[in-house]
């Protein structure tokens, strides 16, 4: 339904607690290389459990593949300088809600990239620069899909 693409993910728990998410709501998860970690890592398995198997997960190259292979009509890309409220989207299936590195968040160039439809935010109290990368992604699905309905859950 939707897909979380996470750009250059440094942490093995931030991606392992993504794939769970994924597998949970339904979404797809796309890595952009280089990753912090591999995929034997036992934090990356552990805060995955067992939704591995689960879990609709690919690997990119590069930014130019992922974008090829998800050819997108919409991005949100999630940045704590982001223009619009991540509550203001009216979201649709098939959007891509794209995030950053844990450390340092979004390059320049994926804000600007022209894939993106726009920047978002997650309000925060001001003296605070972000909020962990799972949980920035988790805010932004659950949202997506309960304007969806949240089609195909357990209620």
């Amino acid at each position: 339904m939707f897909r979380i693409l996470f750009h250059a993910p440094e942490i093995p728990g931030n991606t392992g607690n993504a794939i769970r998410l994924a597998a949970i709501t339904g979404a797809e998860l796309h890595l952009v290389e280089p990753l912090g970690f591999d995929f034997s890592d036992a934090k990356l398995r552990r805060a995955g459990l067992d939704y591995h198997d689960l879990a609709v997960v690919t690997v990119h190259k590069n930014i130019d593949d992922a974008w090829r292979e998800l050819q997108p009509e919409r991005v949100y890309a999630f940045t704590s300088d982001g223009t619009t409220s991540y509550a203001d989207i009216a979201y649709q299936p098939g959007d891509v809600l794209l995030f950053g590195q844990e450390s340092v968040g979004l390059p320049e160039e994926l804000k600007t990239d022209p894939h993106v439809t726009a920047t978002v935010r997650l309000p925060m109290l001001p003296s605070l620069r972000s909020l962990n990368l799972a949980n920035a992604a988790s805010i932004a699905v659950y949202e997506a899909w309960r304007q969806q309905g949240f089609a195909g859950a357990r209620l």
